[in-house]
């Protein structure tokens, strides 16, 4: 019989059949077996309920949905409250009736009206394993999508009598046993299912050890793991299960189970755990110990020529998850192993490679990589440089435009360290094309990227070759233009390159910097109330370099930037303020 324990917004139903029914109850019809149900149930003898009840059950089976609507309207829900006890032999059937009615939306808040839901939770107290089962399912069904089913639940403690149960039955591996541990388990994530209170609930209660556990000792169980998996990838999105996690070995636990699938939907479910947990930075570490790093290259591996959806899909998964893992400190340095570790180069070589997937993963990867000043300059040391501009000048056309900004991030990344960002800034090939890049308006991203790629350059080598390498090949225009951008972080970063071109290499810039009407630029970023401080700041100390070039000074006296900046000595920044004396000060001397 098709199960209901369903396991989460838009997921298949598990199957777990019902208790079949016993020899059937000759009444004429079903409505026969509901009269006297509602007659005898107070007193009648134990058989001739049983029969009633089996007419139910049969009559369910064979059409759930009509069969439901006349026990909702027959009023019988109100009298298997009372039937409800551990002490009737009838117990298990009326439990089982109640889990097959609460299949139907319909019938859950009938169930939680008719004043199931304690009698039921008390039954969680019993000992024997058929009412056990029967009323686990009972209570999971009327949770599936029922705030008021679950409130019931958690109003009568339902869900501490299940953990506890959980935790006590564990270690059981009998098929009895273990098809009781996956309903409990079913039971606890339709009561918690996109509700972050009940999830809390279940954490604060200790369940992740639990299941952690479960899934060690029963992995050989494929109804019972994939469970214990829903129930990771429902409570793994709190920040507080992640904790609880990282304290269990559910790293080892999760890769050795990953490492014997072979079926696609199967791989996705673990994938859609391992998202989650891979966020935490202690996990990440756990993870790549475990081995999921030769997993995921494995995947990587058999998927890259295929052009079936589900290889496609795996392939993406995969390699989003190794940058994923990238994103941790200390994950990332033991994955670099020194830039000779064996993970690290497998990711280089798939920059070069003819799948868009593969070369974005790679180039996000090195950008991860190159978080680290000691990996950016052994990069660059090793040629990192061509293999990304190689990528880039295969999507200069029509490309990838997610591809480039990826490439240009891992770029503008190992550009942080002085003797990188000197090595960088000095090829001429190099620079040269981030300037052909400023110009693509149709990739606001990659012009952007490019930009902020040339002012990192000047910024972090503060040498005189990069800066002369950029102005011979044209770039001042563009970080003047940079200069005006809506992004205060991107205007700063202009300024500040600007700034160090003026006072290292003003004779050789000072044309480019006339043509750009850079003056022009300054005295409305300065007029301009929308400024940020910062802006205003740079600008006024750009001001005062650009007095050492004789033509600009000119351009200076001939747009009254006294007025402007004698304005800003009262500004609410200090250092504005300040700035703006100075300005003033060393204007007024040279006018």
């Amino acid at each position: 019989m098709g199960e209901e324990l369903c396991t989460g917004a838009g997921r298949e139903e598990l199957s777990l059949p019902a208790k079949p029914p016993a020899a059937s109850y000759p009444a004429d019809n079903l409505s026969d077996a509901l009269k006297k149900l509602k007659i005898t149930a107070i007193d009648s003898t134990a058989d001739s309920l049983e029969g009633c009840l089996d007419c139910l059950l049969q009559a369910l089976a064979q059409n759930n949905t009509e069969t439901s609507e006349k026990i909702q309207k027959s009023g019988i829900l109100q009298v298997f409250a009372s039937l409800l006890t551990p002490q009737s032999s009838c117990t298990a059937k009326v439990a089982n009736i109640i889990a097959e009615v609460a299949k139907n939306e319909f019938m859950r808040n009938s169930c939680v009206d008719a004043g199931l839901i304690p009698p039921l939770v008390q039954l969680l107290n019993c000992k024997d394993q058929e009412v056990l089962l029967q009323t686990g399912r009972a209570l999971g069904n009327i949770c599936y999508d029922s705030h008021e089913g679950r409130s019931a639940v958690d109003h009568a403690g339902g869900a501490q009598i299940v953990v506890d149960h959980l935790r006590s039955l564990c270690s059981k591996t009998d098929p009895a046993n273990e098809k009781l541990l996956t309903v409990f388990c079913g039971m606890l994530m339709n009561y918690s299912n996109e509700n972050d209170t009940l999830q809390s609930q279940l954490i604060n209660m200790g369940v992740i050890p639990t299941l952690v556990k479960l899934l060690g000792i029963h992995c050989q169980n494929a109804a019972l793991t994939e469970m214990c998996l829903v129930a990771f990838g429902n409570l793994a999105e709190l920040e507080s299960s992640k904790e609880q996690f990282a304290y269990t070995n559910i790293a080892e636990e999760i890769v050795k189970l990953f490492k014997k699938q072979i079926e696609h939907d199967k791989k996705e479910m673990i994938f859609e755990v391992l998202a989650p947990l891979a966020e935490n930075d202690i996990i990440k570490l756990q993870l790549v110990e475990a081995g999921l790093v030769e997993c995921l290259l494995e995947i990587v591996q058999k998927t890259v020529d295929s052009d079936k959806e589900d290889d496609i899909a795996e392939l993406k998964t995969a390699s989003d998850l190794m940058v994923l893992l990238l994103l941790g400190d200390e994950s990332m340095q033991k994955l670099f192993e020194g830039g000779k570790g064996s993970v690290f180069q497998r990711v280089l070589s798939w920059i070069p490679s003819n799948n868009h997937q593969l070369q974005l993963a790679g180039a996000l990867a090195i950008a991860n990589f190159a978080r680290n000043d000691g990996n950016c300059i052994h990069m660059v040391d090793n040629g990192i440089v061509q293999k990304l501009m190689d990528l880039l000048d295969r999507h200069v056309e029509d490309g990838n435009v997610t591809v480039q900004h990826a490439a240009l991030s891992a770029l503008r990344n190992l550009a942080i360290p002085a003797e990188a960002a000197e090595q960088l800034g000095k090829n001429v090939k190099l620079v040269e094309r981030l300037v052909e890049w400023c110009e693509a308006k149709d990739h606001a991203g990659v012009m952007g990227e490019s930009n902020r790629l040339l002012s990192a350059l000047i910024r972090h080598s503060k040498s005189k070759d990069v800066i002369r390498t950029i102005v011979q090949s044209g770039g001042i225009k563009h970080l003047a233009t940079m200069a005006t951008s809506e992004h205060v972080i991107m205007q700063n970063e202009a300024l500040v390159a600007l700034a160090l071109i003026a006072a290292l290499e003003l004779v050789t810039a000072e044309k480019d910097l006339e043509n750009a009407k850079l003056v022009q630029i300054l005295h409305r970023l300065l007029s301009d109330e929308r400024s940020a401080p910062e802006i205003k700041y740079n600008s006024m100390v750009l001001i005062c370099a650009l007095m050492g070039s004789e033509p600009l000074h000119k351009e200076v006296q001939n747009l009254a930037f006294l007025e402007v900046v004698s304005k800003l000595r009262s500004h609410e920044n200090n250092t504005v303020a300040q700035q703006a004396s100075l300005t003033e000060q060393r204007l007024a001397v040279e006018s």
